[in-house]
């Protein structure tokens, strides 16, 4: 047998195919190739469903492209031969199954050639404030920042046991209103406080987030502890394994008390346990994907959570929550043992109720894991009380004006000048920014392609035309070329983002402006999003497209809900962001409000 694709191809699919290939005479498979001929395109035998000139004219409607009567004549003519045997993998015969474990072989890079990494050192500085009062109230500690409750830890005025049995007695109490816990590890929760509790007696004290109870997105891999990803068909996947994150939290002392509920399969805020609620409105969700994050948060469930996003999913549900959110560099922190949606955009993050607190997470979580192979080493510069005079925060004028800015926007960028920050006004080009969502859907749809195929992907609670189903089917009719096109497009919009921050040092921008989500996520810049101020609504939100027949709830008179700002970095640069943050978050004076009721 010769080496040629040409035999290589015909050796596949020859048995299946003698009547198909007969049909075909002007490309005889029996023939012996002429020594020294190379392979060529177009000459394995037919396979796949017939296909003529009308199939490409309908074809062409979805990938907008147009072919002239002869092209369309000219492409169905050897389709069978040319393109489609390069389904193999996926039709057969010699179908490939792919581990979910295996990533891409192009890996997603946010340094761009010649960038210089920043920062130099390794500096973590936290606040040097002393230990409050311990309230007399378990609702006040609840709802205390890690911050706080690490120095109550440490100096023991209270236990992690104590600590964690409030945070449970709370997700029993609250949770039947929200639907933000998926698995209540309670007794894993209270082994872990017990052993916190021994180790700090004996003098043992590991560091500001020993014996601290927090929740996990429920995509995160606990060994013997269910991790569902939302979704129906995995309701009842447990782990042997902890994901890097999780184990990285319990070097550090840290207690998991729940497994937080995210939209099936990291889409919007819909379970199969429900929609998760808005602790601060419960007629709207949560927003998602890290939902259950959010609404645990912001409800005093939990002293932390760990988020995740790949295109607003800690931003969203940190904005309409109230919490802080804290969307690392892509690369800082790993994924390993974490549910892949996008190999490429996935990021892990903290969600807590202070500034400071998502810092004191990053510093547990961050560096590099061998089986992510997008983690990079990187440095981690912190300082809780560095001076942020001079600091260049760009901003962009048209946005600010428009929606979905508000006034609580317009009044942030006024804090950054009292606060002795330089406003630097920004731009970018006119760009089809959305057009980079490409990628999303088709790595996302090849992360749960056997899922789609087998159509287990139909049990999912959600079956509306913007949900993960729908989008999944239609991804497999996305065009490969422009797949590469968008990821061109994204070294583009990477250099535009690299020739502003040359200029500032951060920038200040309206949370939930489309076009800085994709981009940031896309270039893999840290954000962090911060509650600074309050505004009211007279209609609930939602992530989910309009339908007619669900209108959404209205309200009269409106209701107060709070509004966040977010802060976005430099590549690698948090440390910079939070100390800004820290000092907005002073001043704003709004991050300590209560959701009522709870």
């Amino acid at each position: 047998m010769s080496g040629s694709r040409r035999d290589f191809l015909a050796q596949g699919t020859l048995g299946l195919l003698g009547v198909a290939v007969a049909a075909h005479a002007q490309t005889p498979q029996s023939q012996e190739p002429t020594p020294g001929a190379p392979p060529a395109f177009g000459t394995a035998p037919p396979v796949g469903p017939e296909v003529s000139a009308t199939t490409f004219a309908e074809a062409e409607k979805l990938v907008q492209v147009e072919m002239t009567p002869a092209d369309r004549a000219e492409a169905a003519e050897n389709w069978r031969m040319q393109m489609a045997p390069l389904y193999e993998r996926r039709t057969g015969p010699r179908k490939l199954a792919i581990e979910e474990s295996v990533a891409p072989a192009t890996l997603w890079n946010p340094m761009l050639p010649g960038m210089k990494s920043y920062p130099a050192a390794n500096v973590f500085v936290r606040s040097a404030v002393r230990a409050a009062a311990l309230p007399t109230t378990e609702e006040d500690i609840a709802f205390a920042t890690v911050t706080q409750l690490s120095r109550w830890i440490e100096g023991r005025k209270i236990t992690s046991e104590r600590l964690t049995e409030i945070y449970i007695s709370r997700i029993e109490r609250f949770d039947p209103k929200l639907h933000c816990v998926i698995t209540l590890a309670k007794d894993h929760a209270l082994e872990q406080a017990r052993q916190a509790d021994k180790e700090i007696a004996a003098g043992r004290y590991r560091g500001p987030l020993h014996g601290i109870p927090w929740g996990g997105k429920d995509l995160l891999d606990t060994a013997g502890i269910a991790t569902t990803w939302g979704a129906e068909p995995y309701r009842n996947r447990i782990p042997t394994r902890d994901a890097a994150v999780v184990a990285r939290l319990n070097a550090a002392g840290a207690v998991l008390v729940a497994k937080l509920s995210l939209g099936a399969l990291a889409l919007n805020d819909i379970w199969f346990g429900g929609q998760t609620m808005n602790p601060w409105l419960l007629e709207e969700g949560s927003s998602g994907s890290s939902a259950g994050p959010g609404a645990a948060t912001a409800s005093g469930l939990v002293g932390f959570a760990i988020g995740s996003e790949t295109g607003g999913s800690i931003v969203s549900p940190s904005m309409r929550c109230g919490v802080t959110g804290l969307r690392p560099t892509f690369g800082r922190v790993p994924r390993t043992g974490a549910m892949t949606l996008c190999w490429s955009l996935d990021k892990l993050g903290p969600m807590a109720r202070g500034v400071e607190d998502t810092m004191l997470v990053l510093n547990a979580i961050t560096g590099p894991d061998s089986e992510d192979l997008y983690s990079v080493p990187s440095k981690l510069n912190f300082h809780a009380g560095a001076s942020v005079a001079g600091l260049r925060v760009g901003y962009f004028p048209a946005w600010m004006k428009d929606a979905p800015a508000t006034d609580v926007d317009r009044a942030a960028l006024e804090t950054v000048k009292k606060l002795g920050m330089v406003p630097v006004a920004v731009s970018l080009p006119d760009w089809p920014y959305d057009s980079l969502n490409l990628i999303l859907f088709a790595e996302g749809a090849a992360a749960f392609e056997e899922l789609t195929l087998s159509h287990k992907v139909d049990e999912l609670k959600a079956q509306v035309p913007d949900a993960w189903p729908n989008c999944f089917r239609q991804a497999r009719f996305l065009s490969a070329v422009d797949f590469v096109q968008a990821d061109r497009m994204r070294r583009m919009v990477a250099q535009q983002m690299a020739r502003i921050f040359a200029d500032v040092d951060l920038l200040l921008v309206p949370s939930l402006r489309d076009e800085m989500l994709v981009i940031s996520n896309n270039t893999g810049h840290p954000s962090l999003t911060l509650r600074a101020g309050f505004v009211e609504v007279s209609e609930a939100r939602s992530d989910w497209a309009p339908d007619p027949k669900h209108p959404l709830p209205k309200f009269s008179p409106p209701r107060r809900v709070p509004h966040g700002v977010t802060l976005i970095g430099r590549l690698f640069d948090e440390g910079t962001v939070a100390q800004a943050g820290l000092a907005m978050e002073k001043a704003f004076g709004v991050a300590g409000e209560r959701p009522p009721g709870f």
